[in-house]
């Protein structure tokens, strides 16, 4: 179905016009003069879908997109640069050098909650490392999938970038075709079957996925400056983010205090009620609505739980009294909902955390140094904030990417290029020497040829 589009770009990559430096920088501007011309239309259509106010639409998704092409226009002519490495004495007197090259056609698949920014983003790093990329937008945002191809098809040829418009029979149609790499942003399920498909034609993939990101507050914790970044990370776009704490483990000495700190955060950032807030973003759809409702019966409402179907809203919510076997302890909650429950060591916390897959993000709020470093030790999950939620991942020099179920692969500034690139391992050697030692028939003893070998192999 899509065969043509693919074919067209393996021409266009295979005459070397995106290989230069030069061409890969002038793409890059192109891109960045695209976005800053057409910045009102992408806000406007950020805001049809998912209600997301002209502040954090710019600062979450626009902003983050330029931030990435600046960096790699700066970076690239270094980034693509072969890098010599050491070499064994045994091939002296021969160089070894690790040369980037681009894997070739890529496809993009990008999800609806941040439709605009997990769209370009991964997009400058395959432009960067010069390769040719078909774009699959998430028609769950419509609006934001339009202005996205409008912008793409008014700069760049089809046989160059490409964006493909329509639902899941549209997806599974392109992942048909053979690519040099796939990149995914979704939920686990879906990543599954992206795998799936790319395992048909051995497609490497990278997978940013999801979980359930646990965030840990401890006794020693400043309440008040801890609650304002907690209920920023998961309410931010009405907690439909994929490294948005998904759950609270507050020392049972706090909880109260912290509950109330929550509530008071809560308050003054959205009013008395986040409904008419113009800051407060809105869920993707009823089926998503419908889902996140649900959770609100698995535990005891702390705060919040008020809701508006006609309106696709749902209040930021506290519950407590929640079940470890519940369904909102279970699945991704991804949706303005948030579970908090008391322990009492760290190594329950640890516990708790070990006892589910692994996750995209951790969030810890404590100064203690040793609790800081056993948590980083004995957990494994995609990324950690420690004092804070979601800035790890705002930034072109800390790699994004998950662990596990929450993914594999990373991007972000050089990550990016990274992740559109082979490595490629070049050996250079002349003719000068020769010897007869490596040849058969072999004359050598073993044991003289352990330590000729150790010797050379150094």
């Amino acid at each position: 179905m899509f065969g043509t589009v693919v074919q067209q770009q393996r021409e266009y990559f295979s005459s070397g016009e995106t290989l230069p430096v030069e061409s890969r920088i002038k793409a890059l501007k192109k891109l960045k003069g695209s976005i800053e011309q057409n910045e009102k239309g992408i806000l406007e259509a950020l805001y049809r879908d998912l209600r997301k106010s002209e502040t954090e639409a710019y600062s979450s998704e626009v902003a983050l997109v330029m931030a990435e092409i600046e960096h790699a226009m700066r970076g690239v002519a270094k980034w693509a640069k072969p890098t010599r490495v050491k070499t064994p004495r045994m091939h002296f007197p021969g160089k070894s050098f690790i040369y980037p090259e681009p894997v070739g056609v890529a496809l993009i698949l990008s999800p609806w909650n941040y439709p605009f920014q997990l769209l370009l983003a991964p997009l400058v790093g395959a432009i960067a490392a010069g390769n040719c990329a078909v774009l699959k937008p998430s028609e769950y945002a419509p609006h934001v999938s339009s202005a996205t191809a409008e912008l793409i098809r008014g700069n760049f040829g089809e046989e160059y970038i490409a964006v493909v418009e329509g639902g899941v029979e549209v997806a599974e149609a392109l992942l048909q075709e053979k690519f040099d790499h796939i990149f995914f942003t979704g939920s686990t399920a879906v990543g599954k079957i992206v795998m799936n498909a790319a395992s048909r034609h051995l497609t490497p993939v990278t997978l940013e996925l999801g979980g359930k990101s646990p965030c840990v507050v401890w006794d020693d914790a400043k309440l008040e400056i801890a609650s304002k970044r907690i209920v920023w990370g998961k309410f931010l776009n009405a907690g439909q983010t994929c490294v948005a704490p998904d759950y609270v483990l507050v020392h049972k000495d706090i909880r109260e205090g912290f509950v109330n700190a929550l509530i008071e955060a809560m308050k003054s950032f959205y009013g008395p009620s986040a409904q008419y807030c113009k800051d407060y973003a809105r869920i993707i759809n009823g089926k998503h609505f419908e889902r996140l409702v649900g959770y609100l019966n698995d535990g005891r409402v702390v705060f919040g739980g008020m809701y508006d179907e006609s309106d696709l809203y749902i209040a930021p919510t506290l519950l407590d009294s929640v079940n470890e076997s519940s369904a909102v302890m279970q699945d991704e909650i991804f949706g303005p909902i948030l579970p908090i429950l008391e322990v009492e060591t760290i190594d329950e916390a640890i516990d708790r955390i070990q006892s589910k897959p692994k996750p995209l993000a951790l969030y810890l709020f404590t100064n203690d140094p040793g609790i800081q470093d056993l948590m980083l030790r004995r957990t494994s999950t995609g990324g950690v904030c420690i004092n804070d939620t979601i800035s790890h991942m705002v930034g072109t020099y800390l790699p994004f990417g998950g662990v596990g179920e929450s993914g594999f692969g990373s991007y972000h500034g050089k990550a990016g290029f990274d992740c559109f690139s082979h490595n490629k391992s070049v050996l250079k050697k002349g003719f000068l020497f020769d010897t007869k030692l490596r040849y058969p028939p072999y004359n050598v003893e073993l044991r003289k040829l352990r330590k000729l070998l150790k010797l050379l192999l150094k």
